[in-house]
Parts: structure tokens; C-alpha cells; sequence
């Protein structure tokens, strides 16, 4: 186990679009693990791979039912629309108002390198566009409606009622 340093804003590579992961071997394995062990750590639900610096196209995903790991992840449905709050672990103690689909569809690979589908709805769905963005150099902020003021990210907002 070993728990990786996470890049915050400003970091560039935060800021470039991931290369494809061609390889399904051991050095993917301990990436996953340690993205794992490394977001666990952070109370996250998520984290992709350019928050630890590499610049590839994996990242995991536990909203509260089991770990995900998707490789070279595609959202190729969405449906819906959800408003709400979130954060990043690359941006802390900020937190902004974010639309995102309220259903999603991802195709994606995992760890032997085996296609998967999966649909995700709600908070999972919400999960798995903010992670995606981060693997083609986007976080929240650049799709955000409105940051929330410290006052705000303590307390109640209106969007909160729609969850």
C-alpha cells in the first residue's frame, strides 16, 4: 500500500489530456491500488489518475457501493440533468454548483483489460463525469454554475433540495 501524493490546482498536469492505458500488467495493478488506498485516505469517492501525477486514462470510483476501477473509461449515454454541490481533492476546501447528467452509460476496460458497461445514476453518475473530465485535463471549476462561499460549502444551499 502506498499513498500517493495528490497534485492540487496549478499543478499542469491537471491541466493535459490523458494518454490511453495500453498496458494491463502489474504496474497498472499497484496504480490502482495505490489510486485506491490513496483516495480512501482522502475520504474521497473518486480519483483519477493525472491527481497522482500520471498521466493515463484510469481512475476509481466508491460513492458507498464498492470500488469501481475504470480504464480508459467513455461516457457514451447520458440522460437527465442533476444540480448540486462538489468538490475535488486537487481543489480543497473549495466546492462549486455543478449540472451534470442525472443517468450515464461508460464503457470502459478493467484491470485484465476486459470490456465492462456500466449505468450510473445519481451521485454515481455525478462521480463518474467528474473523474472522466479529469482524464481529458478538465475539473469541476471549469464547468461549475457558481463556487460556493465557505458560508455556503458549512451549510444548506437550495441546490441541496434537489438531491
Amino acid at each position: 500500500m502506498a499513498i500517493r501524493k495528490i497534485v492540487t490546482l496549478g499543478d499542469e498536469t491537471l491541466r493535459k489530456e490523458c494518454r490511453k492505458q495500453e498496458k494491463f500488467d502489474l504496474r497498472l495493478a499497484i496504480l490502482l491500488k495505490d489510486m485506491a488506498d490513496t483516495m480512501y485516505r482522502a475520504e474521497g469517492v473518486g480519483l483519477a489518475a493525472p491527481q497522482v501525477g500520471v498521466l493515463r486514462r484510469v481512475c476509481v470510483i466508491d460513492v458507498g457501493e464498492g470500488l469501481v476501477e475504470m480504464i480508459n473509461p467513455v461516457i457514451t449515454k447520458r440522460e437527465g440533468e442533476q444540480t448540486g454541490r462538489e468538490g475535488c481533492l486537487s481543489l480543497p476546501g473549495r466546492q462549486g454548483v455543478v449540472t451534470r447528467p442525472m443517468k450515464v452509460t461508460v464503457n470502459y476496460q478493467d484491470r485484465r483489460g476486459a470490456f465492462q458497461q456500466l449505468n450510473a445514476e445519481g451521485f454515481f453518475a455525478r462521480a463518474c463525469c467528474h473523474e472522466i473530465d479529469h482524464l481529458d485535463g478538465r475539473v469541476y471549476i471549469d464547468v461549475m454554475d457558481r463556487e460556493l462561499t465557505p458560508e455556503e460549502i458549512e451549510g444548506h444551499i437550495p441546490e441541496d433540495d434537489d438531491e
